[in-house]
């Protein structure tokens, strides 16, 4: 049985008909299965797929990236890499099953596989925690990320997550400060590191591991500071205006990659990753595959400085570069031509006012 959303209802009822169809029983025993119009009402539905998911809103694309049957952080891990061995523990405290850690083969190549996993039935999803990670599971990434920087191993991590576990335990175990670590180790990589938002990615859970070289989002995933559904409670005490915050918070792949907060697009098959999670997953594989490829020729100081200036850069037209000066060390800010200009006309406003009067009485006496 497949799980439909609330604006697919069409879609479910063509579906249902076509699996009646296929049905070879009629209430007259053994019937002719009508082929032709099976084709012509899998015509319909691909039809009506590729309407409906064009149109999507905001909201709707945040009920898409929660779908229970979208490919979780766990299938991509067996379909992409190989050789995969599973690491467990943070040295600390215990180990989190809300997120799967170890080695594994892409290309030939050694990568260390991040992944935030929800779980796919009731039993793995409370397993899980729902995909919300706890200190440990902060620490775990941290040491594992510790240990590919050392041996010069790229990053990859999928992202999937409501947001960090709220509850006493993990705060009572340093919930902020695992997060701000682990920002700060993805950050201070010299190794290149590659984030895929297969889902959704929220709050500091998601930023934790998603402050990479390349962030890359799956089309219907979303990614943002709180839920709609947590906005909305803060700004209009009304839960249920969910729709109106989606489309204010700007959560979505297409809003995102406009403002340059995210990398990458990888485009979703029709009716989402869900109807056709291998044709993804292969998608998934190749974006990898060549973002790894693109930092080959790199040093780790441009690994570290293209990272760096990515994030700085983020609101700005041109944000910040390595300094011309060999006696300064870093970054320094590139103030925008536009910018530019519009401070220069202010600065010498009096002169443009009185060069602009002069201007039009010259006008008005030629033409009079």
């Amino acid at each position: 049985m497949k799980n439909y959303l609330e604006f697919e209802k069409e879609i479910k009822a063509l579906e249902e008909e076509i699996e009646e169809l296929k049905h070879p029983f009629g209430s007259e025993g053994i019937s002719e299965v009508d082929t032709k119009k099976i084709q012509n009402t899998q015509d319909e539905i691909n039809e009506k797929l590729k309407e409906t998911y064009s149109n999507l809103n905001s909201w709707q694309k945040t009920l898409v990236a929660r779908h229970e049957d979208r490919p979780k952080a766990n299938f991509f891990i067996k379909t992409i890499f190989k050789k995969f061995t599973l690491l467990s523990g943070d040295r600390y405290f215990g180990e989190d099953k809300s997120v799967i850690a170890g080695f594994g083969l892409i290309d030939n190549k050694s990568v260390l596989i991040i992944g935030q996993e929800k779980g796919d039935d009731l039993n793995t999803r409370i397993e899980r925690n729902f995909g919300m990670m706890r200190p440990e599971g902060y620490r775990k990434c941290i040491r594992l990320m510790k240990l590919a920087n050392r041996f010069n191993i790229p990053v990859i991590s999928f992202i999937d997550t409501p947001g960090a576990y709220p509850g006493i335990g993990a705060e009572q175990r340093g919930q902020a400060a695992a997060i701000a670590n682990s920002i700060d180790c993805s950050m201070s990589l010299t190794v290149p590191n590659i984030s895929i938002i297969i889902g959704e990615g929220g709050s500091g859970g998601a930023i934790a591991l998603a402050s990479s070289n390349k962030v890359i989002m799956l089309e219907n995933s979303v990614y943002s500071v709180i839920s709609p559904e947590g906005c909305a409670s803060i700004l209009w005490r009304d839960p249920s205006k969910s729709l109106e915050a989606a489309e204010a918070m700007k959560l979505t792949a297409r809003d995102l990659l406009k403002m340059g907060i995210i990398d990458e697009i990888i485009k979703e098959p029709i009716g989402g990753a869900h109807r056709d999670p291998k044709i993804i997953a292969d998608d998934v594989k190749y974006s990898i595959i060549k973002n790894l490829r693109e930092f080959e020729k790199f040093s780790k100081e441009e690994i570290y400085d293209h990272r760096k200036t990515k994030f700085l850069q983020i609101g700005r037209d041109q944000g910040f570069s390595k300094s011309t000066n060999l006696k300064e060390d870093g970054l320094i800010y590139m103030v925008p031509t536009l910018q530019k200009i519009r401070h220069h006309i202010h600065k010498n406003k009096l002169f443009y006012a009185g060069f602009g009067l002069f201007l039009t009485a010259l006008i008005v006496s030629i033409i009079y």
